[in-house]
């Protein structure tokens, strides 16, 4: 059977962006950022279900708001829908996805068969990370992998993009035409080593970073500052994390329990201050992206907002990062102007 002339999977790139020569992909999320826009990012836990449609609401809720959806894989060592199937379903109704890659959980050969099979499918970008350990999670049974890392998987990819081979040397047919990032914490002690981490990533392959959430803008600010006079910001396009905090229960809960995630006393105090505590969150989440957004070298922002989708499009609009533009969104879905 003969292929189509127009690949089913492949994202409309939409209009006024730039052509697509010279970019390594043909997703819409590079394009945005490659156009100078201020890009705007965020992510949906896959279910616990074998439904696709649960897929499509949870994506649904972010319409006109966010240009490229991260799929998360393995989050916290818990089992979900897989990242890759995530990512195929959103490309193929036009979504731009953003596959996230675990190195706990796979081998080199594996990840570079999903990285040829979502490329297949239309999915344009891909975050390396090395992943939570095991004992995190669900499954504290489970055997660890860890034959990559996030750095030697950014330089797999890359090297299977640009040099169309295997890391065995073995010729592929046709290479996959993947946007590449990574994610990085300012916040992680010694927080001085962060530029360091955040060249190597860049050396590797990274061509778009993710950070952790950044609560103290003061520390974030001396990271960019530094990445800026290292020229870093002019080789990789940089997404600080922000997020929305529904209480101060649920703040200090993170602080003392998630690593590298560090929440100054002062938004708690605030949080806890308020009448209505949640609100009071999203309302510091949409300052926070306004703050980030006049950082100098910052390209966009990525918005964690877990249990919390459903006000990711209000918060994205009271913020006005995106000034008088309207991201992607399917027809007929009454998204945000």
């Amino acid at each position: 059977m003969n292929a189509p002339d127009h690949h089913p999977f492949v994202e409309d790139p939409g209009s006024p962006l730039p052509p697509l020569e010279g970019h390594v992909s043909l997703g819409r999320f590079e394009r945005v950022l490659r156009a100078g826009q201020f890009a705007v990012t965020s992510e949906i836990a896959p279910p616990d279900s074998a439904d696709a449609e649960e897929v499509y609401r949870r994506a649904a809720l972010f319409d006109g708001a966010i240009d490229a959806i991260n799929a998360t894989d393995g989050s916290g060592a818990n089992c979900h829908m897989s990242s890759v199937a995530v990512c195929a379903l959103l490309s193929h109704i036009g979504y731009s996805p953003i596959l996230q890659i675990s190195c706990r959980d796979k081998n080199r050969i594996a990840i570079q068969g999903d990285v040829l099979g979502a490329a297949a499918m239309g999915v344009c970008n891909v975050l390396a990370l090395t992943g939570d350990d095991v004992s995190a999670g669900d499954h504290p049974e489970a055997k660890p992998v860890f034959d990559l890392d996030s750095i030697s998987l950014l330089s797999t990819i890359k090297t299977m993009r640009d040099e169309s081979k295997f890391l065995s040397g073995r010729k592929l047919d046709m290479p996959p035409k993947i946007f590449a990032g990574s994610s990085i914490n300012p916040f992680v002690p010694p927080v001085e080593n962060r530029v360091d981490q955040l060249k190597k990533k860049i050396d590797a392959g990274a061509e778009f970073i993710q950070s952790q959430y950044c609560f103290d803008l003061t520390i974030l600010k001396d990271m960019m500052a530094r990445a800026v006079d290292a020229g870093l910001t002019e080789r990789a396009f940089i997404l600080p994390g922000v997020g929305t905090l529904a209480s101060a229960r649920t703040a200090r809960w993170l602080r003392t329990n998630v690593p590298g995630v560090y929440i100054p006393d002062e938004i708690i105090l605030r949080l806890e201050g308020a009448e209505n505590q949640k609100r009071e969150g999203q309302k510091i989440c949409v300052e926070l992206m306004q703050q980030v957004k006049e950082i100098d070298g910052v390209h966009g922002v990525h918005i964690m907002a877990y249990k919390q989708e459903e006000f990711v499009r209000e918060m994205v609009a009271e913020s006005g990062v995106l000034d008088d533009r309207e991201a992607w969104a399917p027809e007929d879905t009454g998204a945000i102007a």
